[in-house]
């Protein structure tokens, strides 16, 4: 707003200046005043139940203005879910049949209802609080049969896995440890199986041999497979450097040296390198 030199002008009030008739002014101030009057009002109660059927009502307060149009809404009234939807007795509003199936804040939108007219915004408190075992009845009935959503806590639950997991783990590792001994163990039972041998035949004898060579490598190795008289000796295994003699001479048909006994030969393997003792 300016003022210029030499001008009648005086200052304006809401666009019209000092010099305009007066009832310029007041009808100005009712067109005004009837936009704001005239809106739709929500009556509504302070707080909704949660899964509870309840009634909402949208009413034009100017009993001078035409009800408002019917709302173009399916089955939600914003957060919640539309269950029904009249007109009012007086055919001045409409009635809302709604259901809140979730605590917190309800927020029901602004609603376009023609006309340039708009209903207020609604915000209505759902309290979490509910009656006992309500959480576990479902709400809605039928299809729509449903149960509050009630999040649960996996963070701290996912902390009463920490043990078995400890438990688990360290079970895991003993058997791992122990991996060694049972094999020995098996070699052990399996070698009683086929020595001495039962009879001289090659194929008996090829048998008891790799059963044998099976036990010093769960003992001593993988290159204990090939060892010989002169390792034998060395490592001090006299009863496996008799073994060894035994079925080359038996493979030729020849009685001496002896089958060692199985007993002897298993001694030879002990200690273990773990302290622990081999069960035949």
């Amino acid at each position: 707003m300016s003022w210029r030199v030499g001008s009648d002008g005086r200052p304006s009030w809401l666009g019209f200046r000092s010099r305009n008739p007066r009832w310029e002014r007041i009808g100005l101030v009712l067109l005004v005043g009837g936009a704001l009057g005239g809106a739709p009002v929500w009556k509504a109660p302070p707080q909704l139940a949660l899964g509870e059927l309840q009634t909402l009502e949208l009413r034009e307060a100017d009993p001078t203005r035409p009800a408002p149009a019917r709302p173009a809404l399916e089955d939600r009234l914003g957060s919640l879910r539309l269950r029904a939807l009249e007109p009012l007795a007086d055919g001045r509003g409409w009635r809302f049949q709604v259901q809140a199936l979730r605590p917190g804040l309800a927020v029901v939108p602004v609603m376009d209802l023609g006309g340039g007219v708009l209903s207020p915004e609604l915000r209505l408190q759902v309290p979490r609080q509910v009656p006992f075992g309500a959480p576990w009845m479902g709400f809605g009935g039928g299809r729509e049969d449903r149960l509050p959503d009630l999040p649960f806590p996996w963070a701290w639950a996912s902390l009463l896995l920490l043990p078995p997991a400890v438990l688990v783990g360290a079970g895991l590792r003993r058997w791992r440890q122990g991996a060694g001994h049972r094999h020995l163990r098996h070699a052990v039972r399996t070698f009683h199986q086929h020595w001495p041998p039962a009879d001289r035949e090659r194929a008996t004898l090829d048998a008891a041999h790799a059963q044998g060579r099976e036990l010093l490598e769960a003992r001593f190795g993988t290159e204990a497979r090939a060892w010989g008289a002169p390792e034998f000796q060395a490592r001090r295994l006299a009863a496996w450097d008799q073994w060894c003699r035994s079925l080359d001479a038996a493979r030729f048909g020849l009685e001496a040296p002896p089958f060692p006994e199985a007993a002897r030969l298993v001694e030879d393997l002990l200690p273990l390198p773990d302290g622990r003792k081999v069960a035949p």
